[in-house]
């Protein structure tokens, strides 16, 4: 179960981000970030699972998750109708003199308790949910005031659990999940060019044989596998936008057509000619 560090930036001209139902559903995305969330999310079932948290939901769930504290999706697995709403922030939300002011005690309190994750049930859930659900539509300056809002009607409300989630707080790992998500970044920049492993061997501070190693013992593959699959990926998608198997392999960063064919069914299991037919002859 691979943990990915995500990387989140506000919404321009906005101190957080507002992400409206992602489609996340057939992608298993265990992920932390240093940003505490709060996601409302409506679906006829589905899992909760926060941190040593695991659960699930029916029809709504409501939560507020600490920062760095790992998590999945709420839309994973969901075969029917997901409506989501997640808004992320910075931990040092209130540190700019905010908690200096009485009127934020309430809600201070309320990120403390965030810091082991909190869920929230009956009538606290669904009305807090409908103001969620309605935030987007809003101009930048009203998104804050509801925000604020929405957290001060949560801190007075006793309808809640705490989910006793623990935030990753070993540095060793945070260092590792930020080196693979520079790999990560570089792939996507550079995929389309020749393999080239001692460049990202030494972006990583590492010798080549050692970054090999560390390579293959985070993600199960090799890096020219990974990059492969990276490619592939890419390929697949100029394949169902029509462009034909020749332009594709190029286009994806693979040399000659008889190494993309071989790569292709190595991740897919069939061939791309394949994989255009069964996508275009019904």
């Amino acid at each position: 179960m691979k943990l990915t560090l995500e990387t989140i930036k506000p919404d321009s001209g906005s101190s957080f981000r507002i992400l409206l139902t992602p489609n996340l559903n057939d992608i298993f995305f265990w992920h932390f970030h240093p940003e505490i969330e709060i996601v409302f999310v409506e679906a006829e079932k589905g899992i909760r699972h926060i941190g040593d948290h695991i659960s699930t939901y029916e029809e709504s769930d409501l939560a507020l998750i600490g920062s760095y504290i790992p998590h999945l999706n709420f839309d994973y697995g969901v075969k029917t109708t997901v409506e989501t709403v997640v808004v992320q922030l910075r931990e040092s939300f209130f540190d700019k003199g905010l908690q200096h002011f009485p009127e934020f005690n309430e809600i201070i309190a309320l990120f403390e308790r965030v810091k082991s994750g909190v869920a929230f049930y009956g009538s606290t859930k669904q009305i807090a949910g409908e103001r969620m659900k309605k935030i987007a539509a809003l101009t930048k300056f009203e998104q804050f005031v509801e925000l604020i809002g929405i957290f001060q009607f949560l801190a007075k409300s006793e309808e809640y659990v705490i989910l006793n989630a623990r935030a990753i707080s070993n540095l060793i790992i945070l260092k590792q999940q930020d080196r693979m998500l520079q790999i990560y970044k570089h792939v996507e920049e550079h995929f389309k060019e020749k393999i080239d492993t001692h460049i990202i061997a030494k972006k990583s501070n590492l010798s080549v044989p050692a970054f090999c190693r560390y390579f293959k013992k985070a993600t199960k593959l090799t890096y020219t596998d990974f990059v492969n699959q990276y490619r592939i990926t890419y390929a697949k998608k100029l394949l169902l936008q029509g462009m034909n198997i020749s332009e594709a392999c190029f286009e994806s960063g693979f040399e000659n057509l008889s190494y993309f064919s071989r790569a292709f069914k190595k991740v897919t299991g069939i061939g791309p000619s394949v994989f255009k037919k069964n996508n275009f002859e019904k």
